[in-house]
């Protein structure tokens, strides 16, 4: 008889800082889209956990956050919002 495998261990361990980014065109529509998708998944972000950079000639603009995750379940969720956000270009 085979004995199974061990049962694996989750990547993260959670609650857990965890940094996203989002790239879109800048506008203040971009950025308040993308803020209402993140409050509505991570109600409890912190303003100084926020940063902005817009490119170098300035077609794009990344929001960085990093929100404490509860778990993984919570961050898909808000992957999928953030992918059906008018704007949003790429997630990382």
């Amino acid at each position: 008889m085979v004995d199974p495998p061990p049962p694996q261990q989750p990547l993260l361990q959670y609650p857990t800082d965890y940094p996203i980014k989002v790239v879109g065109r800048p506008s203040d529509e971009f950025r308040a889209r993308v803020h209402a998708a993140m409050l509505r998944h991570a109600p409890e972000l912190d303003a100084d956990r926020v940063s902005e950079r817009l490119s170098e000639n300035g077609n794009y603009l990344s929001i960085s956050y990093v929100i404490v995750a509860e778990s993984s379940e919570q961050v898909i969720a808000l992957v999928n919002d953030l992918k059906a956000t008018e704007g949003v270009l790429t997630i990382i």
